[in-house]
């Protein structure tokens, strides 16, 4: 059984992967949920039903991060949602977590793929805040989600990581700049999980994995577990002296 705690979280992508756990494990810890999908809104509407199974409200909405002119449409669909599914007019925390995965060398990087990472992982996280910060309660939390790979490198990472290194830097100004309404920012930076995102690759290559979790001093790769309760503490009260932070996720690897 769930606390009542009367908040309510905002999660983006939270139709699978670590948007879904997030989303689950804030259910668990009392919040009701709004996530959002681009295009998978069965699996959207499956997640919804688990968080109703816990006890929570919650909704979906439909959201493009890549369609930066959507975001003043979405903001009023969020607000009537509020309205008529919660009987609030606000939200508590905002979880940027959608993104896509985008794999090339710096040669073969396209100008295309490389402003595609920059408007999902970068633009989007930092217009889409713009636009729901004032609907955002005083006391509240944002959550960006960054990468372990703003901090270590791997070959063909390179427009991904860099727009994750800037998420961390966004995360410090917003906690700087939000600060007089009480609202805290941290980004979670997940290490390698098994999700199918990038096409589960490391779900899927057993190899791969192995290397993972050799350089791994826990000894495994990441579950969406071990995000979704980071980013549910930092949405919390239990995280209230938590701001302006990068807290990497990954088991220690490359510690």
């Amino acid at each position: 059984m769930t606390n009542n705690i009367n908040k309510i979280a905002l999660v983006t992508g939270g139709s699978r992967g670590l948007g879904k756990n997030s989303a689950l494990q804030l259910a668990q810890k009392g919040f009701d949920v709004i996530i959002t999908y681009q295009s998978q809104k069965e699996d959207a509407a499956k997640t919804v039903t688990e968080i109703q199974a816990l006890g929570r409200k919650a909704s979906l909405l439909q959201l493009d991060l890549s369609d930066i002119s959507s975001f003043d449409s979405f903001t009023t669909h969020l607000q009537n949602t509020l309205t008529s599914d919660f009987g609030t007019e606000k939200i508590d925390a905002l979880v940027n977590n959608a993104g896509s995965g985008y794999h090339a060398s710096i040669s073969e990087t396209t100008e295309a793929g490389f402003d595609a990472m920059s408007d999902i992982h970068l633009k989007a996280p930092f217009f889409l805040t713009q636009k729901l910060v004032p609907h955002i309660n005083d006391g509240g939390s944002i959550v960006n989600t960054s990468s372990g790979l703003s901090r270590f490198s791997y070959n063909g990472y390179a427009a991904y990581a860099i727009m994750k290194a800037a998420i961390d830097g966004l995360t410090r100004y917003q906690a700087v700049e939000f600060g007089p309404r009480k609202i805290r920012s941290n980004s979670v930076a997940p290490g390698a999980i098994e999700t199918d995102f990038g096409g589960g690759r490391l779900r899927d290559d057993k190899d791969l994995n192995q290397m993972i979790s050799n350089l791994t001093p826990l000894g495994r790769v990441g579950k969406p577990d071990d995000i979704g309760s980071v980013v549910a503490f930092l949405c919390s009260d239990e995280s209230k002296w938590v701001n302006g932070q990068r807290i990497e996720a990954s088991g220690g690897i490359h510690v």
